[in-house]
C-alpha cells in the first residue's frame, strides 16, 4: 500500500493533522492501535492557556494561537462531520483559599466569587476569572474528527500497530505492522503520544492521570464555567456530566483506577464545590499523558528528512490540536515557522 502521508497515531493530534493534509489535497492514511486507549479519550478538554499560568514564551504563544483557532476550527469539523464537538467558550474560574498574585486575570473577592458561582466552599477567599478560556468535549471532538476524516477520504486502519520503521540512510522507506503489511509513503508523521518511544528513541514518557465523572440530577446545570482549583479541576458538560480530574502519576503504563486516586480527587473536588458529594458517580477512567522532560511538545523535524514529529503534548494535546495540524501540514508542504524551532527534538541532545 502507498499513500502520500502516513500518520501513525489516531488521537486528536493525528486526526487533526490528517484532516488538514487531506484538505490540502494529499492522500492520507492513519494507522491507530486503538482509538479508545490514547490520551484524547481520557482528557478533560480544558482550553486553558491563561488559567494554567503558562509562562511567557514560545509555549504560551503556541497555546494562545491554538485557542484563537478553536472556534472556526470546530465549526469546520462540525460542518463536515455533522457531529457536535462540545466546544464551549464558557470561561474558567480559578477559586483560591488564599489570595496569591496571578497575571492576566480579573480578581473577584469572596462576595463577587459567590455571586459568580454559588455554593463554593466557605473556605474560598476569592477567585481569578479567565473569560477567554473554555473547553471542548474531548470525546465528542475525537468522534467528530474521526467522522470528518472518513467523510473527506482519509483512510483509517484501526486495531493495527506499527512494529517498526524501515530506514534507508536518513530516509524512512516504509513501516512494518502487526498485520504483516508493508506500508509506504512519501512522508510519515509520528503522533503516537505516550507510546512514541516504542518507535523512536525520543524522551516521551507516560504520565498517568485518573479521572471520574458525576451526573447532575438537577434540571439546570449548577456550574456555568470550569472550576480550576490549585489541585483539582471540575468541568461541567452541557449534557449534565461533571468531569473531575486529575491525578499525575509516574507509574509507567500501569493501568486501572485506584482507591487512593479516587479518594484524592473526590476529597479535593468536594472541598472546593461541596454539592458534588450528592451527585451519583457515573464513570471512572484513566489515561497516559505524553510527557517530555521540559513538558513541551516535540514538533517538526526528526533525524529522518521525511519523518515529522507531532508528540509530547503532555497536558495540552486537546488545546494544541488545531495549531499542531497547521504547523505539521506546513512542514510537509515545505513551509517552515520560526515557532517550531523551540520544539525541535534536538533540544534534548547535546
Amino acid at each position: 500500500m502507498t499513500t502520500d502521508v502516513l500518520i501513525i497515531g489516531g488521537g486528536v493530534i493525528g486526526l487533526a493533522t490528517a484532516i488538514e493534509l487531506k484538505l490540502r489535497s494529499h492522500s492520507v492514511t492513519i494507522i491507530v492501535r486503538d482509538f479508545l486507549s490514547g490520551a484524547s479519550h481520557a482528557a478533560a478538554g480544558m482550553l486553558a492557556p491563561v488559567a494554567e499560568q503558562i509562562p511567557p514564551g514560545a509555549m504560551l504563544e503556541l497555546c494562545m494561537l491554538s485557542r484563537q483557532l478553536y472556534s472556526d476550527w470546530t465549526s469546520k469539523i462540525e460542518h463536515i462531520s455533522g457531529l457536535s464537538t462540545g466546544y464551549w467558550n464558557c470561561g474558567i474560574l480559578a477559586p483560591v483559599y488564599e489570595k496569591i498574585s496571578r497575571n492576566n486575570a480579573q480578581w473577584l473577592d469572596k462576595s463577587a466569587t459567590s455571586q459568580h458561582q454559588p455554593n463554593l466552599s466557605s473556605e474560598v477567599a476569592g477567585s481569578w476569572w479567565y473569560p477567554e478560556d473554555g473547553q471542548v468535549d474531548n470525546r465528542a471532538l475525537t468522534n467528530a474528527l474521526q467522522a470528518c476524516a472518513i467523510a473527506i477520504g482519509v483512510i483509517i486502519q484501526d486495531k493495527v500497530t506499527v512494529k517498526s520503521f524501515i530506514y534507508e540512510q536518513n530516509r524512512v522507506t516504509g513501516v512494518c505492522t502487526t498485520t504483516n503489511d508493508l506500508i509506504h509513503a512519501e512522508h510519515y508523521v509520528l503522533a503516537t503520544g505516550a507510546w512514541s518511544q516504542e518507535l523512536l528513541p525520543i524522551p516521551v514518557h507516560p504520565k498517568k492521570g485518573q479521572m471520574l465523572s458525576v451526573r447532575v440530577t438537577d434540571k439546570e446545570l449548577p456550574l456555568k464555567q470550569v472550576l480550576f482549583g490549585s489541585d483539582i479541576y471540575i468541568v461541567p458538560r452541557t449534557d449534565g456530566r461533571i468531569i473531575i480530574g486529575a491525578t499525575s502519576e509516574d507509574v509507567g503504563f500501569t493501568p486501572h483506577n485506584t482507591p487512593a486516586g479516587m479518594q484524592l480527587l473526590l476529597q479535593q473536588a468536594i472541598r472546593l464545590y461541596p454539592p458534588l458529594q450528592n451527585y451519583p458517580i457515573e464513570e471512572f477512567w484513566w489515561g497516559f499523558r505524553p510527557a517530555t522532560p521540559d513538558e513541551l511538545p516535540i514538533l517538526g523535524a526528526s533525524p529522518y528528512f521525511n519523518l515529522t514529529l507531532a508528540t509530547g503534548h503532555y497536558r495540552n494535546g486537546i488545546l494544541l490540536a488545531p495549531v499542531t495540524a497547521n504547523l505539521i501540514a506546513d512542514v510537509i508542504n515545505n513551509k517552515t515557522s520560526s515557532l517550531l524551532e523551540h520544539f525541535h527534538y534536538s533540544r534534548f541532545y547535546s
